[in-house]
């Protein structure tokens, strides 16, 4: 169990703002399913966020060591298991994403951003060089490039670009000499540019022609688009309030529940609520950096590090595409957006890094 002194550590102030945001996605999420099938997802969003605080409690208890030496064996695990729905896992809803576990769907690709961070965290906490160069970060970009082509294969191309943003800072913080940086962005562009000709299936295309120009496909895939920037344009300063957003009670908002829980949030409380809810992810990704800043070791540093670029990411990629400023993609909001997977493994990334700040005095 967790030693009584290591809890006068904890960072009750993270705690708070997550608990706050939890709240907030809870009230949406009532808001949005109020009329419809949907009316009860609340209570099931309260049940997973009540399992994922006891996820957190759990990976506070083992030295965040002790879980980033077991690192590669995890990384094997989360290969065969995506490997397994890949191949072997029947579709739910067109994608091969989900493990079924009566009664209960999994998304094993959240908790794989877990399983990366934990690698990668092992790979550049205990590299003792102070600059790195391309032949340095080979073997890691090679491993996190492996869970990105199962996870996108699936197809699920926005939980696997998270890999990227979280392998790149940690191999910034890490020391990647600015020519290694220059040579990464080249073969970034390079497999996109592959990727775009070979890879993306003609949905995924449309998306981006239809960010350009959502009136290209007005009633299809720019509808979402549309949607969602009129219920944010509309909240205005103070929003429609609580449970009165047209956009959201009346239908019209495509993934209300989840991807664009951001929406409903923006035309009910309007730029005065939006501005709190940013302001307290930015609490969170602050104490976040803070916690890798006081590390006791790199590997704690890391570790807390690419958490919270995984969580920066979402939370800005979320945010730019429900205001229409980035490609619509199935990127759930953190914390707040409906979802088992997506609530337990931002909740578990939490612990991480109570984790490596509570021991940050431990010998």
């Amino acid at each position: 169990m967790i030693d009584r002194r290591l809890l006068w550590n904890l960072d009750w102030v993270l705690v708070g703002a997550v608990l706050a945001l939890s709240a907030t996605g809870v009230a949406a999420i009532l808001s949005a399913g109020q009329h419809g099938p949907h009316a009860d997802l609340y209570l099931k969003q309260l049940s997973f966020l009540g399992l994922g605080f006891v996820c957190l409690g759990a990976s506070l208890i083992p030295d965040y060591r002790r879980l980033v030496d077991r690192a590669p064996w995890l990384y094997l695990a989360a290969v065969v298991v995506l490997a397994y729905l890949l191949f072997l896992e029947p579709r739910v809803a067109g994608t091969r994403r989900w493990l079924v576990l009566s009664p209960m769907q999994l998304q094993p690709s959240e908790f794989v951003k877990l399983v990366a961070t934990l690698l990668l965290a092992k790979f550049f906490g205990e590299t003792k060089k102070e600059s790195l160069g391309l032949p340095d970060v080979l073997a890691p970009g090679c491993a996190v490039a492996l869970l990105m082509l199962l996870i996108g294969a699936a197809p699920d191309l926005g939980t696997a670009v998270c890999l990227l943003p979280l392998f790149i800072a940690t191999a910034f913080v890490g020391g990647l000499r600015a020519k290694a940086v220059l040579g990464l962005f080249l073969v970034l562009v390079l497999v996109g540019g592959l990727g775009w000709k070979y890879a993306l299936q003609p949905y995924q295309k449309a998306r981006v022609y239809t960010f350009l120009d959502p009136n290209l496909d007005p009633k299809g895939a720019g509808y979402q688009k549309i949607q969602s920037q009129i219920a944010v344009g509309s909240g205005g300063l103070t929003g429609k309030g609580y449970l009165k957003g047209t956009q959201s009670q009346l239908g019209y908002l495509p993934a209300r529940h989840t991807d664009f829980i951001f929406s409903v949030l923006a035309e009910e409380m309007g730029f005065v609520g939006v501005t709190v809810v940013l302001g307290l992810y930015l609490l969170v990704l602050w104490r976040a950096m803070e916690a890798a800043l006081l590390a006791r070791d790199r590997v704690g540093a890391f570790l807390a590090t690419g958490v919270t670029a995984t969580l920066a990411f979402q939370v800005v990629y979320n945010v730019g595409m429900v205001a229409g400023l980035l490609p619509v993609k199935g990127l759930p909001l953190p914390f707040m957006s409906y979802g088992g997977s997506s609530i337990l493994a931002s909740l578990v990334g939490i612990g991480f890094i109570l984790n490596v700040r509570m021991r940050r005095f431990a010998n």
